[in-house]
């Protein structure tokens, strides 16, 4: 389909190509939609190009070199060496397939991807970039977010966002991450596994929604990598190089990354011209079925709330997607799983508190896959109810971002802490410690002792 001069209408128009965007174009192809997508960079946006992927692409990298260094305690010596470039190609090369994958599904589905920005001229009309204007029956906006800036530490020179971050092609000697969020820790990771100077300013401390215990094991590897972390001081000002934060400790990175957050992109939609509401935040307000305050526009991903997460942007691009030909589909989804990829990981689903909630823990050191990977740093820990339904999970371990999914699956469907003690995990597991957590939580562990009536 060629966009000619005269306004087009298509049944589904998506503003953003992000994860959200593109996973509504393809289900909404799927159920018989006409759809249009428009991006305005890349197919995939900010997680595939920017962030999830290649935050966890170089996250691997890092653990590689830091593994083959630092193995002496297994009969492994010698010293690896990084080639920067290299590591940027691949970095690059693996978005850029992702991205050429996102596009060939869209040819597959017959989508009309179209390269721009779109703006609302009413509630029914987008104006293109390309000069054309596109009818629609509905609409989706999935924007997503992007970098919030700091005042007075504006982007720009050696200032830059934790985007840029992830697409240096060298290794900065030192770095300085202004924001104590999931992404600084897992910014700080990398770099300091690679051997660069990394200092963190917390205005409390780092992860501070997370569960303190969690966050102490954290906080204790970080600073064995040689992070130091400034808790409780703000940064000042950056003049001549040189940083100064509020406890008047003055530092030089040869680069500050700004990492306090994400902010909605709603700027130039033109949804002045549309019934959309957005909150005192920014956000745009939506109901379960995702709808926006104007019937024919509905609204996913970042640019709607919290939590700021591509796989709840995926879930919310399916269900707007049915929802906008006509299904009785809703958000309705009970929990969604937030992962954290520090060294160790961790992984959270449900809720930890709460009234008639008891929670048990089971440590890693009582499991044979820890201590045989020398990876004893984390636990596991179960939320329950009296009906012994659980409730939620949180998990410090390798491999606790794939573990959650037991979890999410389990407070999803109402599963008991019977039904997941006595499903066989295999061994050995990192996995088996949410089957020894159950056991222990029902008073009948096996591979840890707690004391008798405990």
């Amino acid at each position: 389909m060629v966009m000619g001069s005269l306004p087009e209408e298509v049944d589904l128009a998506i503003i953003g190509g992000g994860v959200g965007g593109y996973v509504a174009a393809i289900r909404a192809a799927e159920l018989g939609l006409s759809t249009a997508l428009v991006e305005k960079d890349k197919l995939g946006g900010h997680c595939l190009n920017y962030a999830c992927i290649p935050s966890k692409t170089l996250l691997h990298i890092a653990n590689v070199f830091y593994n083959i260094s630092n193995s002496a305690n297994f009969g492994i010596t010698g010293n690896g060496s990084v080639d920067a470039k290299a590591m940027y190609k691949w970095r690059m090369g693996v978005s850029k397939k992702l991205e050429d994958g996102v596009a060939f599904l869209c040819r597959q589905n017959q989508i009309e991807v179209v390269k721009g920005t779109a703006t609302f001229v009413s509630p029914n009309e987008l104006q293109l970039t390309n000069g054309t204007s596109l009818e629609f029956k509905k609409a989706i906006i999935a924007t997503g977010s992007a970098p919030t800036p700091l005042k007075g530490f504006e982007f720009g020179g050696n200032i830059i966002d934790y985007k840029q971050a992830l697409m240096l092609d060298h290794l900065p000697k030192s770095i300085c991450i202004l924001g104590a969020g999931y992404v600084a820790v897992e910014t700080a990771t990398i770099y300091a596994k690679f051997g660069t100077e990394v200092s963190i300013i917390a205005r409390s401390d780092i992860l501070s929604r997370f569960d303190k215990e969690a966050v102490t094991i954290i906080k204790s590897r970080l600073q064995k990598l040689g992070v130091k972390i400034y808790s409780g001081v703000t940064p000042v000002s950056y003049l001549d190089k040189t940083l100064r934060l509020s406890d008047g400790t003055s530092i030089n990175p040869e680069l500050i990354v700004v990492a306090i957050g994400l902010s909605p992109y709603t700027q130039g939609l033109g949804l002045e011209n549309t019934k959309v509401v957005i909150d005192e935040k920014g956000f745009i307000k939506t109901d379960s079925q995702l709808l926006t305050t104007d019937p024919n526009i509905l609204a996913i991903g970042d640019v709607i709330g919290e939590p700021l997460l591509a796989h709840k942007a995926m879930r919310q691009g399916v269900v707007a997607a049915e929802v906008a030909a006509g299904q009785k589909s809703g958000f309705d989804n009970i929990v969604i799983p937030a992962v954290v990829f520090s060294d160790p990981e961790i992984a959270t689903a449900g809720k930890l508190s709460g009234e008639g909630i008891d929670v048990k823990k089971f440590p890693l050191t009582a499991l044979g896959r820890a201590i045989a990977l020398g990876e004893t740093d984390g636990f596991v820990k179960i939320a329950y109810n009296n009906e012994k339904i659980v409730k939620g999970v949180e998990i410090v371990s390798p491999d606790a971002n794939t573990m959650i999914a037991e979890a999410a699956f389990a407070i999803e469907t109402g599963a008991t802490l019977e039904d997941m003690a006595d499903t066989i995990h295999a061994h050995p597991t990192f996995s088996e410690s949410m089957q020894e957590v159950a056991e222990a939580a029902l008073g009948r562990p096996i591979h840890f002792f707690y004391g008798r009536g405990k």
